[in-house]
């Protein structure tokens, strides 16, 4: 139980988050480069949520790489709660934002027809960015259990 896959400080978990990272930066990327998003609430709301899964994500790939460079552990339980309610609140918010995105998505295309009737909606690249945010979640949920496996491992031990 003590080598958990994905877990702070090792290299699968720099890998999860620089995976995080980069799923962020491209639906970021998506939603701003597409036109009419920023007239949209949900669209706004996945924009933001995303920035703050790419701060929260490249914050902890630089203290991974902190990590790995110095041959420290992070078995701090407070370092690894902090972990586990960070996820878990980023983990919230962008599907929260990702769903009402694919809900507004969903009315354009196939409720109201808007896709069809302006064309100068990039429908597509809301779609992209929505598949990008959902995309996420896997690996938000192998570093979410890696930290509360540890978390929970810990507290059994001490």
């Amino acid at each position: 139980m003590k080598e958990v896959v994905g877990r702070p400080g090792t290299r699968a978990g720099l890998v999860l988050r620089v995976s995080q990272c980069l799923c962020a930066v491209f639906s970021i990327a998506a939603m701003v480069t597409a036109n009419g998003s920023g007239y949209y609430t949900a669209y706004v709301y996945l924009i933001a949520s995303m920035g703050l899964q790419l701060l929260w994500s490249f914050g902890l790939a630089c203290l991974d790489i902190y990590s790995l460079k110095t041959k420290r552990d992070l078995h701090n339980p407070v370092l690894v709660s902090l972990f586990v309610v960070g996820d878990w609140v980023t983990a919230i918010l962008s599907f929260a934002a990702a769903s009402a995105s694919a809900g507004v998505t969903i009315l354009f295309e196939r409720d109201v027809h808007f896709c069809r009737m302006y064309p100068q909606l990039s429908c597509g690249r809301y779609e992209l960015s929505i598949r990008l945010a959902v995309y996420r979640p896997p690996c938000r949920a192998v570093c979410y259990l890696s930290g509360s496996s540890r978390r929970v491992y810990s507290a059994w031990n001490s």
